[in-house]
This record gives structure tokens, C-alpha cells and sequence, in this order.
């Protein structure tokens, strides 16, 4: 196996797939990216056994073969080396790199390709088109929201559903959540609600352009993904994911406005005295002024007063104030809307003016 690239068109992709890679161990085959190079192509494989990557780059193959290789490595010297033509070669289990324009060599060890794991099929799954910059706006919208906690394994990941023409992202760890809906205005096909990792959501993120669609399939245990010159699919989280809609206030009588730069602002330096454990903060509104403190502790205690549009009798909400400052982050709009009921009951943060998506947050116990 014998073929010439450059350096910069193989060197993102293996980046990529150093992305997907879990495990840095020498001499597991899951370290390892699968190279196949044929036709005038080298297809490029990488997984963890539950996220799959596959793209094609065009090179000039002097000989076909198939091999794969320890990706941090081959990452690292790829990296190295200056822009321009590298050459690989293999010969038995041992892999030579070399650089056209620098009189450098490496030498790596090979496992045998037959070793890589399979890839799931998509060929009977039916996909679907969403503009990328929507689905990145959906996946930026909720999956911080997502649980850490793996004895609730079923929140460990986004919720997607389709109901109609509407794709729906649902996330929560059973003290917030976080809700987008977008009406693609197509014909989507059957699917029940699934659960996705945020591992390939988090790539997918990282990795996709704002331009141009990516295609999406979902199987009864793979969900799969297109765009650009990218393959990737993702083993399903099993479980029942809990019945948002409950969750969600049919009604919520009162409510407040603020700029959203005062909000931010105002949270970052009452963050400094918060009580790292518990993390509660306390939201004071009154007509015309919102005053966000922190729990009195042995270290002191910090309180600051913004404005904002309020009509009505003075109520303060404990709150964690990551469940505040996280999704504020991602609302791209000027003023955010807190709707409320009374003490105890889940609060709403929205934009202002509303727009596709919200936030839900239960309150903390008053200290």
C-alpha cells in the first residue's frame, strides 16, 4: 500500500476522527484509523464502537491497499510536518511517512484492517434534509441541558422527535429543561422519539459549516448522519425518556423582562460569592428592579440591583445560577422574558420577542 497526499486536506479529517476516538491505547484496534486506499481515494474510517466516522479525500495511490493505523500518532506527525506533499507506504505491519519538501521519516506499527470493527448500514433508512445552521441551533439550544447522572441513563442524551412537519429537541437532568421546535416545512419520515448522545451532537457542532443542509436517518438503535463529504452514525441511548410535556406550565401568571447584558453581567460577579456546592442565588423582582444576591456565607456574600419591566407584588426565587447563566448564554437575542407563578413553581426563560425555543427551570429551596 503505497499513496501521496497533502498535508492539510488528510490532517482535518484525522482531526476529526481523533474526535471520535475514545480510548489512546497503542495497541487496541479502536486507537486505530482505518486507511483503504483504491480508486484514486482514501476512505478514512474512525469509531468507539458507538460513534462511526467515515469521509473520502482523493490521492495519488501507487499501490491499493488497506491498513489501519494509531491515530494520535499518525495525528501528531501529520501536524508536524510543513504544508506540501507527504508520502505513506506500507511494507508488513510497518507504516513509513515521509515528507516531500522536509528530509523527515517516521516509522509507525500497523494493525491489520480486518481487526476494524463493522460500520451499521444505512442503506434501508430513509433520510431526511435540515438547513446545518438550524440543527446546530437546535442541538446549541439543549444539550447542556443533558444528565451527567448514569443511574438515569434515559436523560443522557437529547430527546428527538417529529410530530408533523415539526422537528423537536428536547433535553433535561430533572431540574431544568430545554425545548426547540422548528417547522422544516417538509414531509419527515416515521420515527419514533430517540434518544442521541451529546458526543456526536458535540461533533457535529464542532465539526459542520453554517452552510448547506445534513441528512438525517434514524434506525430503530443507529441514528446517522450526512453533510459535506462526512458518514456518521451513532448508537441510539435505550430507555424511555420521561414525558416532558408535563413539565412544561400551561399558564404562568406572571412574568419579567430584562436586558440580557445586564443579566449576564450582573450573574457573572454574584457568581463570585456563590456557594460552590449548592450553587443558589436569589432573583428579588420588584416593579422596575430585578436584585440578584448570593446565600450568605463564612466568605460574605454579593448583591446587585438591574432594571427591568415588572408590574406586580415583590417576590424572590431561589435559583442555581449555572441554571440561569447556561442557557442565557445561547438565547441570541437582546432581552430575555422570566415567566413565573409563585415561589416553589418552575420558572421559563425565553427570548424577547418569543421565538422556537424555552427554557425550564425549578426552583431551589429558600435558605
Amino acid at each position: 500500500m503505497k499513496f501521496s497526499f497533502d498535508r492539510d486536506s488528510l490532517l482535518k479529517e484525522i482531526s476529526i476522527s481523533q474526535d471520535v476516538i475514545a480510548t489512546k491505547n497503542a495497541i487496541s484496534i479502536l486507537s486505530n484509523v482505518l486507511l483503504n486506499a483504491e480508486n484514486g481515494t482514501l476512505t478514512i474510517k474512525a469509531t468507539d464502537i458507538k460513534i462511526n466516522f467515515e469521509t473520502k479525500i482523493p490521492v495519488d495511490i501507487s499501490e491499493t491497499g488497506s491498513t489501519t493505523v494509531y491515530c494520535d500518532k499518525f495525528m501528531s506527525i501529520i501536524s508536524s510536518l510543513p504544508p506540501g506533499e507527504i508520502e505513506f507506504e506500507q511494507k508488513d505491519i510497518k507504516i513509513h511517512i515521509r515528507s516531500v519538501a522536509k528530509k523527515a521519516k517516521f516509522q509507525l506499527k500497523s494493525i491489520a484492517s480486518d481487526k476494524f470493527p463493522e460500520f451499521a448500514s444505512p442503506d434501508t433508512v430513509s433520510f431526511f434534509d435540515i438547513p446545518v445552521r438550524t440543527f446546530k441551533e437546535m442541538i446549541t439550544q439543549t444539550v447542556f441541558s443533558v444528565s451527567d447522572d448514569e443511574t438515569r441513563y434515559f436523560m443522557n442524551g437529547v430527546f428527538m422527535e417529529k410530530k408533523e412537519s415539526d422537528l423537536i429537541f428536547v433535553a433535561t437532568d430533572g431540574r431544568r429543561l430545554a425545548y426547540i421546535k422548528k417547522d422544516l416545512g417538509i414531509s419527515i419520515p416515521d420515527f419514533k422519539g430517540v434518544i442521541i448522545p451529546p458526543k456526536i451532537l458535540s461533533i457535529i457542532l464542532k465539526r459542520a459549516s453554517d452552510e448547506g443542509p445534513i441528512s438525517i436517518g434514524v434506525s430503530d438503535k443507529t441514528v446517522f448522519f450526512r453533510f459535506n463529504n462526512y458518514d456518521f452514525s451513532s448508537v441510539l441511548i435505550e430507555g424511555q425518556f420521561p414525558n416532558y410535556s408535563r413539565v412544561i406550565p400551561e399558564t404562568q401568571t406572571s412574568y419579567f423582562e430584562v436586558e440580557k447584558r445586564d443579566l449576564v453581567e450582573a450573574l457573572k460577579r454574584v457568581a463570585l460569592l456563590v456557594e460552590q456546592k449548592s450553587r443558589r442565588v436569589y432573583l428579588s423582582v420588584s416593579p422596575g428592579t430585578l436584585t440578584i444576591s448570593s446565600q450568605e456565607t463564612e466568605i460574605g456574600t454579593a448583591r446587585e440591583e438591574i432594571p427591568c419591566q415588572y408590574d406586580g407584588p415583590d417576590i424572590t426565587i431561589a435559583v442555581n445560577y449555572l441554571y440561569i447563566e447556561e442557557p442565557i448564554k445561547v438565547i441570541d437575542s437582546e432581552r430575555i422574558r422570566v415567566e413565573f407563578t409563585e415561589q416553589m413553581k418552575a420558572i421559563t426563560l425565553k427570548a424577547e420577542p418569543e421565538t422556537d425555543f424555552f427554557h425550564i427551570i425549578m426552583p431551589m429551596q429558600m435558605e
